[in-house]
């Protein structure tokens, strides 16, 4: 069997004598070499690129639930880019229904806490779930339909329109969804002496605010509605405000850190610094601030 030799490395011309700097190395082959950079600048090359890729990765954000009233009020887009200004956290908000918002921080799926349930809301802090219950602002209830008004509400008094249009069997859209809005409508039911007995055209369409009010548009029906998400509402068809001004229409809304002794991975350090915050006269300045055709939305009322 023939064997093969190994095969000598190759070089083009002569090698250089020994001790000539690498970069006078002759022969055409090497008249266009450039030497590779160091590794350990590849390196932190490397390192500086995936930094900046991935930056959004290791943002800090904290998680808060919230009402859709909040939410589809428009108030949200207004705020927290001000936050963000102020802290560098970023805040994701899922909106629900306020009694599903609470279930969701009782799960621990939630840092942070901003809704409008009062009696709710101090049941869930002192059943341990919340660290503390901070008033933040206000606004109000009204109720909206028709503008030919067939069940005769128009006034001031919410009980007197509930009582009207359970005695009209008058088409009516409930949330029904455990949100405060859904809450405070079946509280104004029971003082009606009509809560179980609401009328044929009631119904509960389990949805938010705004979806609410689209069947309420569509089907001439009324509806309990809060202001923020009315003024922000453009789908309105024929309906229009019949009953305001009522002191019992009062909506007020309160934020709270979830309680980290519940849930240990909850972040309630940077939780706390948003309630510091929106409860904080820079917060509460830019609450006052959101309008929507020059109409204030929302009225702050942190303690101070």
């Amino acid at each position: 069997m023939t064997k093969i030799a190994p095969r000598a490395p190759h070089f083009v011309g002569s090698l250089p004598p020994e001790g000539t700097p690498f970069s006078s190395w002759g022969g055409p082959a090497m008249k266009n070499f450039k030497p590779f950079k160091p590794l350990a600048l590849i390196h932190k090359a490397l390192i500086a690129t995936i930094l900046v890729a991935s930056g959004s990765v290791f943002a800090q954000s904290i998680t808060m639930a919230s009402t859709t009233s909040t939410e589809q009020s428009g108030l949200f887009s207004y705020l927290l880019p001000e936050f963000k200004k102020a802290s560098g956290l970023d805040l994701k908000v899922v909106a629900l229904g306020t009694g599903q918002a609470l279930d969701m921080a009782r799960r621990g799926d939630a840092d942070v806490l901003f809704v409008h349930d009062q009696v709710a809301e101090e049941k869930f802090v002192a059943e341990g779930w919340g660290v503390k219950r901070y008033p933040v602002m206000y606004n109000d209830f009204i109720l909206i339909g028709p503008k030919n008004d067939p069940a005769g509400t128009k006034g001031k008094d919410i009980v007197q329109a509930l009582q009207k249009l359970s005695a009209a069997n008058g088409n009516f859209i409930s949330r029904g969804d455990k949100s405060g809005t859904h809450a405070a409508e079946l509280r104004y039911w029971k003082l009606a002496g009509a809560d179980a007995a609401k009328g044929s055209g009631y119904k509960e369409c389990g949805c938010g605010m705004g979806p609410a009010l689209n069947i309420a548009a569509s089907s001439g029906a009324y509806a309990l509605a809060d202001r923020g998400t009315w003024l922000n509402f453009k789908n309105r068809a024929d309906l229009a405000v019949l009953v305001e001004g009522d002191t019992k229409l009062f909506n007020q809304y309160g934020v709270m850190v979830v309680n980290p002794a519940k849930h240990s991975h909850v972040k309630a350090q940077d939780a706390q610094k948003f309630v510091d915050w929106i409860v904080s006269p820079a917060g509460q300045t830019a609450i006052a601030a959101y309008k929507i055709g020059g109409e204030q939305l929302f009225f702050p009322n942190a303690a101070p």
